[in-house]
């Protein structure tokens, strides 16, 4: 079992991929005092979204599990290097003082993803979509010319 793909987020990580731009925290996993984080619910899973990416024969399409959340609350952006930014945040609930918690599971706090698109990237046709909690961004991709082969008659 090789230990490279826990420390760098699991079977589909992204370690050896040049056109990732993720980042390993080595204190992702390491819980501080609450007078260092924002809230004692924070829970930074939602931090670690995962995003697939596959490379069809006519696009690079971009897919995020984002649930609960609205299209407004997502961003897609793209900058002027070729870089596909995703960010976002879900707020956690309030906490009402009569309320005893007794098990916070579900993820809350701010997500950004980036990735280096490739050369053939049709950066003014990125199109997203967001339905049932799931974003879906389509980057078209640019035919590549292949050039002229003559075949020349050998005498």
């Amino acid at each position: 079992m090789s230990l490279i793909p826990r420390f760098f987020g699991g079977r589909r990580s992204s370690v050896f991929d040049p056109f990732s731009l993720d980042v390993w925290d080595p204190f992702k996993d390491f819980s501080f005092p609450s007078s260092l984080s924002t809230s004692s619910l924070n829970n930074s899973a939602f931090v670690n979204t995962r995003i697939d990416w596959k490379e069809t024969p006519e696009a690079h399409v971009f897919r995020a599990d984002l649930p609960g959340l609205k299209k407004e609350e997502v961003k897609v952006e793209i900058e002027d290097d070729r870089v596909l930014q995703i960010s976002g945040e879900r707020n956690f609930e309030k906490e009402d003082k009569n309320d005893t918690w007794h098990r916070v599971e579900r993820s809350s706090g701010k997500f950004m993803r980036r990735f280096r698109l490739p050369e053939n990237a049709k950066m003014d046709q990125v199109k997203a979509s967001m339905e049932n909690g799931v974003l879906t961004v389509t980057v078209p991709k640019a035919e590549v010319k292949k050039p002229d082969v003559k075949a020349i008659q050998v005498s």
